[in-house]
């Protein structure tokens, strides 16, 4: 197939991301905006909507992945998202301004991630992934969400931006309920566009739907992780920059990786755990190291984040020489 004839295809591919990033935060401010309408208080708006929301992404393209049978993608693009959050996302925001550590990533997010991770590789290493498989990710999404809720509460933390908690509070109730609605449709439009593409591109370089997911569908949907930590790094706000990471991570794998499972039974190539699922998990333990060492400093410093951008370019290449 020529360049001009999947011409098509890249349009959809490029327009699918951009619509996508937008709409998720449209859908995820007009969401939140709604539910403080409806009385729901800021601790439980941040640990729903907020949270969930950075994965929102994810989770459309999964969920259109999925219902056109291409489960690999869906599988690819919820553990490349996390490869990426962790090597590309926390690498660019470690260079762009050294990142301080709070006690209670150490006491509370990262043991939560680290055992996530070790759930999700249980569930994957029969290499299939069914409802019975689903379940049990989706109970640990409502424990997840609750043992958050619970030592948020006590803690009295603040979990929102102050800029995106200011943005909720003064949109009105009409405009709530059209972000809302307009930014679902916009999303699961925007999916339908990235699958399409990307699969169509993937067939005709007789590339795995899985491969896309790690690569360009992962780094598209980590986009609005990337954009958030850099700007609350930029800010100040070092502990929401590394929250939206860890955050986002934990909902990828309890709340993302599922949807196939739900969907239609999934068998999962060999290469998902010696590769992929390998790759990151190697990435949460570095990054429980890296915290527990710059814990100790005081900071994330940049020479790490050039240390975990090499591990993303490495791993790039790694899928580019497999797939050839």
């Amino acid at each position: 197939m020529t360049l001009t004839a999947l011409t098509p295809a890249i349009a959809a591919l490029l327009a699918g991301l951009i619509i996508l990033v937008w709409s998720a935060d449209r859908f995820v401010l007009g969401a939140a905006a709604t539910a403080r309408v409806l009385g729901v208080s800021p601790l439980v708006i941040g640990l729903t909507i907020v949270s969930l929301g950075t994965s929102a992404p994810e989770m459309f393209v999964s969920t259109m992945a999925a219902l056109d049978g291409a489960g690999g993608l869906a599988v690819g693009n919820a553990i490349g998202s996390n490869i990426a959050n962790i090597a590309l996302v926390l690498g660019v925001t470690a260079l762009v301004a050294a990142i301080p550590i709070q006690k209670k990533l150490v006491k509370k997010e990262i043991p939560l991630l680290l055992l996530v991770t070790i759930i999700a590789g249980l569930v994957l290493t029969d290499l299939t992934l069914d409802l019975f498989d689903a379940i049990i990710l989706i109970i640990a999404l409502v424990l997840a969400v609750y043992l958050l809720f619970q030592q948020t509460s006590d803690s009295g933390e603040a979990i929102i931006d102050e800029d995106e908690q200011a943005a909720i509070d003064a949109m009105p109730t009409k405009h709530a309920v059209f972000w809302l609605v307009a930014g679902l449709a916009a999303l699961m439009v925007s999916s339908k566009m990235l699958v399409w593409g990307a699969s169509t591109i993937a067939s005709a370089f007789g590339i795995s739907d899985l491969v896309i997911g790690l690569t360009i569908v992962a780094i598209g949907t980590s986009l609005p992780e990337l954009a958030a930590s850099v700007t609350s790094a930029l800010r100040g706000h070092h502990d929401i920059a590394i929250g939206n990471i860890i955050g986002s991570n934990i909902f990828n794998l309890l709340a993302v990786l599922p949807i196939p499972g739900l969907i239609a039974p999934l068998v999962i190539d060999s290469e998902v755990m010696s590769r992929d699922y390998a790759m990151m998990l190697g990435l949460t333990l570095a990054l429980i190291i890296i915290i527990a060492l710059s814990y100790r400093r005081g900071a994330i410093p940049r020479v790490t984040g050039l240390l975990l951008l090499a591990s993303y370019v490495g791993y790039m290449g790694l899928l580019y020489t497999q797939s050839i």
